[in-house]
């Protein structure tokens, strides 16, 4: 009985709400911290921390907030792209026009201008739901793309169409830029993902959740109740918004250093991040950290397989990876529609009474 919770009593209101109540769950996120903060930055080298952990970091942000909008609220969104593009852009405008403003309020800056974007095309989704909101976001998506494509005010006028973050420190630690240290970037970006990881993880756990959650169940009878779906719904829409415009500033500052937003932020970006909470979990916290990790990694490991291990081409790699992609969307869907975490769940089950029969 290796996730045995008899015995474990607690004696105060703040011990049973804890986020991670059960002590084997707080040992399990004690080793992955010190795994994070310890083992990774001593064992790691430039290609780890660049391709692999920073944009897993930087997706999970990025799935976070689409999961308040889609999982907890239940509002369909196929425009998280053009929201990280406009966290991307408005962190690059701040940089530029405002030096010597600390790099940690311009990213948050950058996710409250995206919340007011986010407001903006909230608006809708208070007479339209399900599919036809999706498309409704999906126009947010080409009109965003299209807008910074086509003003270069937003690229600064620079001929190429480019925006590049300019070297950046916090704490006199330099972060940003082409000079940055991969370890230091990902370490800033560790700490802040679990900030506001735990800050999510408490909004959901409290009224607000509780109110996005019961428009997303049933909204009529979540109105008929008390809740308001005026501001509920666009709660839920500046919240996700200003999560994914994070995500988008930290993967311009962070992980590309230059990016063509059009390009960097299109359609499938929107897609990606919405695979992975459905993949990870809807309405869970730790699906969308694993959502983003299996499609992020997966990629990786399929093309070290099968171009080098089975020595196929390149472009025969990634069709495969369509098909397995594709593959795994339809047998979470049909099979397990709460993903990965749900699995998980499952397994904390199993072991709650193993080694006997169930």
């Amino acid at each position: 009985m290796f996730y045995r919770e008899a015995g474990q009593f607690k004696s105060s209101y703040a011990a049973d709400q804890a986020i991670f109540p059960i002590r084997q769950d707080q040992f399990g996120i004690a080793i992955i911290l010190i795994l994070g903060f310890l083992a990774i930055p001593f064992f790691g080298n430039e290609y780890f921390f660049q391709a692999i952990m920073i944009p897993v970091l930087v997706f999970s942000l990025a799935a976070i907030g689409l999961n308040i909008l889609t999982g907890y609220c239940g509002q369909l969104s196929l425009g998280t792209g053009a929201f990280m593009a406009v966290g991307a852009v408005a962190c690059y405008k701040l940089t530029t026009a405002f030096p010597d403003l600390n790099f940690i309020i311009i990213l948050l800056l950058s996710g409250l201008i995206t919340a007011g974007v986010g407001l903006l095309f909230g608006v809708p989704s208070l007479r339209i739901k399900g599919f036809y909101l999706a498309v409704a976001t999906l126009a947010a998506q080409f009109f965003l793309n299209w807008l910074f494509n086509k003003v270069a005010w937003f690229q600064n006028y620079t001929p190429s169409g480019t925006i590049t973050m300019p070297p950046r420190e916090v704490f006199g630690i330099l972060v940003t830029g082409a000079e940055a240290n991969a370890m230091h970037r990902y370490l800033f970006c560790l700490i802040f993902v679990i900030i506001l990881s735990l800050a999510a993880k408490n909004l959901v756990r409290g009224p607000i959740g509780r109110s996005w959650m019961a428009i997303r169940d049933m909204d009529i009878a979540a109105e008929l109740i008390g809740f308001k779906p005026f501001q509920t719904k666009l709660l839920a829409f500046s919240v996700s918004s200003f999560y994914v415009g994070v995500a988008g500033a930290m993967a311009l500052s962070l992980w590309l250093g230059s990016v063509e937003t059009a390009e960097a932020f299109d359609i499938n970006v929107s897609f990606q991040v919405l695979f992975m909470i459905i993949i990870g979990g809807l309405g869970s916290m730790m699906g969308s950290f694993l959502g983003a990790a299996f499609i992020v990694l997966m990629p990786i490991l399929l093309t070290n397989v099968m171009v080098g291990g089975f020595g196929l081409q390149a472009v025969t790699a990634k069709h495969f990876e369509f098909m397995f992609f594709g593959g795994m969307i339809i047998f979470f869907l049909v099979v397990e529609p709460h993903g990965i975490a749900r699995l998980w769940q499952i397994i904390k089950e199993k072991l709650r009474i193993w080694p006997f029969p169930h």
